[in-house]
């Protein structure tokens, strides 16, 4: 932090927030407030004299409450820049000024009650999302006993109380007696690998090795004491990290595969008892611990919502943000020039995140010495002739690709064609077909129903498969020659967002048995919600189609990812019974009803433009 501080070509901006970010890759406009610390960065020489005289004492939260501090203070020891914060929620009042002493005691004349939140405007070329994580709280989790407990603390309690910087000046301590503990437990994944409303599916990555670092610290300060580690599996991978956890079992650090139902106090001693059943020795034991350490797990941050609308970005079921490829752009975002570090992405150790970050600012710098972007050609194009300005294209783009529009003025919406990443949603939703996507367009697509409903239609299954997962699975289960039927035709495109009603429609008209829409899984979608739009669009189908007497059942919607090849031969299976299920009476009605409805919604709308373009009548003797 100190070389970053003092980089001439880093402008380090502490204290300050992001309040919007517009524009699109190589041409971000980024809001900044810079608040108000009330103390001069520039004169401030961390005197303390301050923070003597004050009178308000306050938790001080990078201690994790072990400690307190005061209304104006150092945020932590290795703070950059090395200055105070007054923080004016702590602080009894500066306007008008209740207490002022830290201003009379201050021989620099540093603080400034007066100063006021700073507006920076930027223009910036690419983004870096390096936004850290935060940690599980314990507190939902009851037969720990965290929120009953002076003497269960969080493995972030613990780095704090074990830490030279420490409240305890590294002096490891028990919270109720102040004394050395002789027996201490970890108890490994609490909010990790669970699958109970309040936990989380996923592994945390770091907690693992974090317990076997900290049991090693013990046994190095405090010879003698009996550390008990309760697991599930110990997740040692990584260079060095078995032999590390080799040296904890041979300094004398005890691991039971099995984690504790309950934990119960004793009033007067307090110390902790649990029961445990221990799945090697497949027997059940009671434990006495003076200290139980919570291993507590790494969560997305609790802000993500409004970083991920400010970024356009898309995120994982497990709440991290999504990379645009797993393995070709690991460190991209779907959105393009905003790039991905560290627990930003997915839990991480240190190496890991700091490999991601170099990563990431390598693809910065390629990005930005080139001075200009390669677009892949699918992105979509406005026919400015057919567009109302209506603006349902702008609601529907999840890049804000599509600006402008004005329905009463008639002007039409205009394609930033940096920004959009061709989901083709915004051509899907246009009522007008005022929007094309190259590559992608109506016509092909139309095209390629037509070609496989030309001959023996009853025989087939229409699939769209969007291309980043599900026609990935139907790769995948040819690839790994998983038997399926064969009836099944696919149409790829971008984007389940891509599949307008009227395709669904032109497939069940050329008699169509079964037609599929398939993408990426519903919260795992690469163009972030786009696949959102496919439901809503989905939903109005199955209305239509039941309204219609066609049943909806012949509609089906799944959502597949790249890794799921089996999911798919078993969908081609299922549509395959179903297809044999539907009659040619079925197929019939269903090509007439609407073959009737298309034609009766043309006439509409031919009548329709006839009564907006009036023709004149002009009478033979003013021409002649």
């Amino acid at each position: 932090m100190m070389d970053v501080g003092r980089h001439s070509k880093i402008n380090l901006l502490t204290y300050s927030e992001i309040e919007n970010i517009g524009g699109y890759i190589g041409n971000f406009q980024v809001t900044v407030r810079k608040k108000a610390r009330y103390v001069d960065e520039k004169e401030c020489n961390a005197c303390a004299e301050c923070e003597k005289v004050c009178p308000v004492v306050a938790a001080d939260e990078f201690q994790e409450g072990f400690s307190s501090r005061k209304a104006i203070y150092m945020p932590f020891p290795q703070a950059v820049p090395s200055v105070y914060i007054l923080n004016d929620k702590d602080c009894l009042g500066h306007n008008p000024i209740a207490c002022g002493k830290c201003a009379d005691v201050c021989e620099k004349n540093c603080i400034d009650f007066d100063m006021k939140d700073e507006i920076i405007n930027l223009n910036v070329g690419a983004v870096i999302t390096a936004t850290g994580m935060d940690v599980y709280d314990p507190t939902q989790m009851d037969e720990y006993g965290y929120t009953q407990y002076e003497n269960v603390i969080t493995s972030m309690e613990f780095e704090r109380l074990i830490s030279a910087g420490g409240p305890t000046e590294g002096h490891f301590i028990r919270p109720t007696d102040r004394e050395a503990p002789k027996r201490i437990a970890f108890i490994q994944c609490v909010g990790s690998r669970s699958n109970s409303p309040t936990g989380n599916p996923y592994c945390s990555n770091i907690c693992c090795m974090n317990t076997i670092k900290d049991s090693l610290l013990l046994m190095d300060h405090y010879p003698g004491t009996e550390i008990t580690v309760f697991y599930i599996d110990i997740r040692a991978f990584g260079k060095g990290f078995e032999d590390l956890f080799q040296r904890s079992k041979q300094a004398g650090v005890k691991y039971i595969r099995g984690l504790p139902g309950e934990i119960f106090e004793d009033p007067k001693t307090k110390n902790l008892t649990m029961l445990v059943e221990d799945t090697v020795a497949n027997s059940v034991t009671d434990f006495e611990f003076d200290l139980v350490v919570l291993s507590v797990g790494v969560i997305p941050r609790r802000d993500s919502d409004l970083i991920q609308r400010l970024l356009t970005l898309s995120r994982t079921t497990d709440g991290f943000f999504m990379e645009s490829h797993p393995k070709l752009k690991p460190v991209d975002a779907p959105t393009g020039g905003v790039f991905l570090a560290g627990c930003a992405e997915s839990p991480k150790d240190v190496k890991d995140s700091v490999t991601q970050a170099s990563a990431a600012a390598a693809r910065a710098q390629i990005l930005l010495n080139a001075g200009k972007i390669n677009v892949e050609a699918i992105t979509s194009d406005v026919l400015t002739d057919f567009c109302t300005g209506c603006q349902v294209c702008v609601k529907v783009c999840p890049f804000h690709a599509i600006t402008g529009g004005d329905a009463k003025l008639k002007i039409p919406v205009e394609v930033v064609e940096a920004a959009c990443q061709g989901c083709g949603t915004c051509a899907a939703e246009c009522n007008f077909d005022a929007l094309t996507m190259k590559h992608f367009e109506d016509e092909q697509i139309i095209a390629q129903i037509d070609a496989i409903t030309g001959e023996n239609a009853a025989d087939k299954v229409v699939a769209f498969a969007c291309n980043w997962c599900s026609y990935g699975g139907a790769d995948l289960a040819g690839l790994s020659r998983m038997q399926y039927p064969t009836s099944q035709r696919v149409i790829k495109t971008m984007c389940s967002g891509r599949v307008d009603s009227k395709f669904v429609l032109h497939a069940f008209e050329n008699g169509a048995p079964i037609v599929l829409v398939s993408g990426c899984h519903y919260a795992d979608c690469h163009y972030i919600d786009a696949n959102r739009w496919t439901v809503k669009r989905v939903d109005k189908l199955w209305d239509k189609m039941e309204r219609l007497g066609i049943r909806p059942e012949r509609l089906q919607l799944e959502w597949i990812s790249a890794a799921e090849g089996q999911k798919w031969a078993n969908t081609m299976k299922d549509l395959e019974k179903m297809r044999e299920q539907v009659t040619q009476e079925e197929i019939e009605h269903a090509m007439k009803v609407l073959k009737e409805d298309r034609e009766k919604a043309e006439a509409k709308k031919k009548k329709k433009a006839e009564k907006k373009t009036p023709v004149k009548e002009i009478p033979l003797e003013a021409i002649t």
